[in-house]
């Protein structure tokens, strides 16, 4: 028995006329008479009456239909699934990511990922956290990485590391010993830093921390990234207060990073996904991504 012999007794059992169901099936009549005739051989059971030119279904046809609809029904799931894993494992996993986050371990990720699904393609936007949250419930990326807070209730937020500040400014061997010290340096200094509208939570952070060592930033310059702001620092243009896990990503400019003393204010870094993602690439990424930043 074969998956044709399965088709054609399907056909006609639906269309009850064998001339309708030849012309359905894109063959002549005589060989779809003789493809039932050998699966009722094969059967041993007669599937059809056929009387006066009309076609019914014996009792055990009825039965047979039933069993053969239901086969088919699973191949078709079994087929729809089988696309779906290829789509999954062959498709474009698009990510968001802020400019301030250790990028070379995205990169080390990603490449571990390229042996996993060889297939996947990765589509890599560097967006701030406010627009990566509406990119993310309106289904143009499927994970992001950004920092808390994530209000979103369509949303699923995962932590991966808690991020203190250190201030940056032109590399230089002066020490800081009290935050006395560091706050009269800086008040000297104009800031550079993101726009409030760009990164506002962000924005709350630095003025925390000034508001804490007692003293009001001068934000002369303002730039939508942190390599921008970093370059500007090491160009002699101003100082500003900055995540430390940028230290080690940025260790080849010419810029200081100086410890804040007992202010215990930093920044959290999570990935933020919908709750239905089914996606296999998506949830090994937020796994390793995840078990790699602990």
């Amino acid at each position: 028995m074969e998956l044709r012999h399965l088709l054609y007794f399907k056909t006609v059992a639906e269309e009850l006329h064998f001339t309708k169901a030849a012309a359905r099936l894109f063959i002549s009549q005589p060989p779809l008479s003789r493809q039932i005739k050998e699966l009722e051989e094969e059967l041993a059971v007669q599937l059809f009456t056929r009387n006066n030119k009309q076609v019914s279904l014996t009792d055990a046809g009825k039965y047979f239909k039933k069993e053969v609809d239901e086969i088919f029904a699973k191949l078709e799931e079994s087929k729809n699934m089988a696309l779906q894993i290829h789509l999954n494992t062959s498709g474009e996993l698009k990510i968001g990511y802020i400019s301030s986050v250790y990028q070379s371990h995205l990169a080390e990720i990603l490449k571990a990922m390229r042996v996993e699904f060889p297939y996947i393609k990765t589509g890599l936007f560097e967006m701030p956290t406010v627009s990566q949250i509406e990119a993310l419930e309106q289904g143009k990326l499927d994970v992001g990485i950004l920092r808390a807070p994530v209000l979103s209730e369509k949303l699923l937020v995962k932590t991966l590391f808690f991020d203190p500040f250190v201030v940056v400014i032109p590399y230089s061997e002066q020490k800081f010993d009290t935050n006395k010290e560091l706050a009269d340096f800086l008040k000297k200094n104009p800031f550079i830093f993101f726009n409030k509208e760009f990164a506002p939570h962000y924005n709350d952070k630095l003025m925390e921390i000034c508001k804490r060592l007692q003293f009001t930033p001068d934000i002369t310059h303002e730039a939508n990234n942190v390599h921008s702001i970093l370059q500007l620092v090491e160009a002699g243009l101003g100082v500003s207060i900055l995540p430390l896990s940028l230290k080690k990503q940025y260790d080849h400019l010419k810029v200081s990073f100086v410890e804040l003393i007992d202010i215990p204010v930093n920044t959290e870094v999570v990935v933020a996904y919908k709750p239905n993602a089914q996606h296999p690439a998506l949830q090994w990424f937020i796994d390793n991504y995840s078990s790699e930043s602990e």
